[in-house]
């Protein structure tokens, strides 16, 4: 992980990471014992990576009782006996459900996944109103002081690395909550969903707008997925935030005598932990379980959470339309989809989920018969389950309608067995890397996906290798690890 940049830049230094969700969770006993439990994902492995050797503390939002017991403290990261502070902000559950349930998510998430139908949402009274004063105004200035407080405690200079959506307004509480403070440090903010264009931005109440660009405008350097991104922040900033001063040149912003440098960094997955896992007893258990499929028919996978943005039904729709177009495949062909339930307590997503139940029912009832159904789903939160299931694909479809990356799509490619091909939506972040191996479609055009599923069909085994070799030597090459370096690379360069 670029050892020799990490201990060139963090020597001197302090670590301080922010994000909504901490690297651990923390749960209660019957007897009061406290037991903790690794959060997953690359993401918690390249930032705690960071940690070896460095005093870091990672500030996040209690989620369990638990955590709210723990409060903060020290916590094993790795075997080798490196550990990372841990210090959770703790906002009332009132606050809390305002900030994330309200504003986070579904507001500010569906603001930047193009997910609004303007003519009837999102409609913000004062109920909104009060809570982005009273939850995401307060819950991030909660944050600012937790950060606040650690810098102060250090006597080295800090390095901070803040993390998406739910944190917009927390630089600039911080700065102002250190104005009269001599400390050094350097501010970054990573975000991991897509960011749209000022036309979209313009649909925000001014206030709120206004707030979250003098929020971002507040760090030293903005990291976002793509070059599209970052080119829309600069956009919406120039449309929406009087006085600031931009450069598409460089890629800065100026603006209340600060600099921020935004660039662009696409995240990616660890791939030896994905390896491993995908080698795993487990993974091979469920392998064998789906072989029933794979071992028969030509098989379709998709993998996803059951969110509109996924573009789920859409995709049901065209592989609707293949059967039409090509009745040949049928009883040869299987759409084995793995769908894990998300934000059911938010209307717009349980809706959602009976939406994808019923196009799944219109789909076999049309096309199925008593010896073969076209689409098979597995409802449920079991990643060794859709490892295996990316395994033994001959085509993984990706067609959402908006990501900021898409991480099923890196993974597919790293554990493939099949030289499957993917098709891929050229809405996700991915496409920016994956687009040289993978076949890219319109998310809204059912007819092309069905033109890409034949394509896909049709294609030689040769071509299939082709194109699978390209994905694996692209990711393989830009792991969550190159992610990370890149960002360090650039705080040097620029001399932060």
């Amino acid at each position: 992980m670029c050892l020799d940049l990490q201990a060139e830049l963090l020597g001197g230094r302090t670590l301080v990471i922010a994000a909504n969700r901490g690297p651990v969770t923390f749960e209660l006993d019957k007897d009061g014992e406290l037991s903790f439990k690794r959060s997953g994902g690359g993401l918690v492995t390249a930032l705690t990576g960071l940690a070896q050797n460095v005093d870091a503390t990672w500030i996040a939002s209690a989620s369990t009782p638990g955590d709210v017991a723990f409060d903060e403290g020290t916590v094993p990261i790795n075997e080798a006996g490196d550990s990372i502070r841990v210090k959770f902000v703790h906002p009332t559950d009132e606050a809390y459900d305002q900030y994330y349930n309200v504003i986070a998510n579904p507001l500010l998430w569906f603001l930047q996944h193009n997910m609004w139908d303007i003519a009837r949402a999102p409609t913000i009274n004062r109920k909104t109103w009060k809570a982005w004063e009273e939850g995401y105004l307060a819950v991030n200035g909660m944050f600012a002081e937790a950060i606040a407080g650690q810098i102060l405690s250090n006597h080295l200079p800090s390095l901070v690395m803040l993390q998406d959506y739910q944190l917009y307004l927390a630089p600039k509480q911080l700065r102002e909550a250190l104005a009269q403070e001599e400390v050094e440090y350097t501010l970054t903010h990573f975000i991991h969903i897509p960011w749209p264009g000022p036309e979209d931005w313009g649909f925000l109440p001014p206030a709120m707008r206004r707030k979250i660009l003098e929020g971002l405008c507040a760090v030293d350097m903005l990291g976002f997925q793509t070059r599209e991104d970052s080119l829309n922040f600069i956009r919406t900033v120039e449309t929406h935030l009087p006085r600031a001063d931009v450069n598409y040149t460089h890629g800065r912003i100026w603006f209340q005598n600060h600099a921020t440098f935004v660039r662009d960094f696409p995240i990616s997955i660890d791939v030896e932990a994905i390896v491993k896992l995908a080698n795993s007893e487990e993974v091979r258990e469920y392998r064998e379980q789906i072989a029933e499929l794979s071992d028969r028919y030509y098989m379709i996978v998709r993998i996803d959470r059951t969110e509109p943005s996924k573009n789920i039904v859409r995709g049901f729709q065209a592989f609707d339309e293949l059967l039409d177009l090509h009745p040949e495949y049928k009883d040869q062909v299987v759409f084995l989809a793995i769908l894990a339930p998300s934000r059911l307590e938010v209307e717009e997503y349980k809706t959602y989920l009976d939406e994808i139940m019923a196009a799944v029912g219109r789909v076999n009832a049309k096309h199925g018969s008593s010896e073969w159904e076209p689409i098979r789903v597995l409802v449920g939160d079991d990643y060794p389950r859709a490892i295996a299931a990316m395994q033994v694909y001959d085509t993984l479809l990706v067609n959402s309608i908006a990501d900021g990356m898409n991480l099923v799509a890196k993974e597919g490619s790293i554990v493939n067995r099949q030289d499957g091909t993917l098709i891929l939506s050229d809405r996700t972040g991915a496409r920016q890397q994956l687009e040289p191996g993978a076949l890219v479609i319109s998310p809204c055009d059912v007819y092309a996906t069905a033109e890409a599923l034949h394509q896909s069909i049709q294609m030689s085994l040769d071509d299939r290798k082709e194109k699978a070799s390209r994905l694996r030597y692209i990711v393989e090459r830009e792991d969550i690890r190159d992610w990370l370096c890149r960002q360090l690379e650039a705080i040097r360069d620029l001399g932060l």
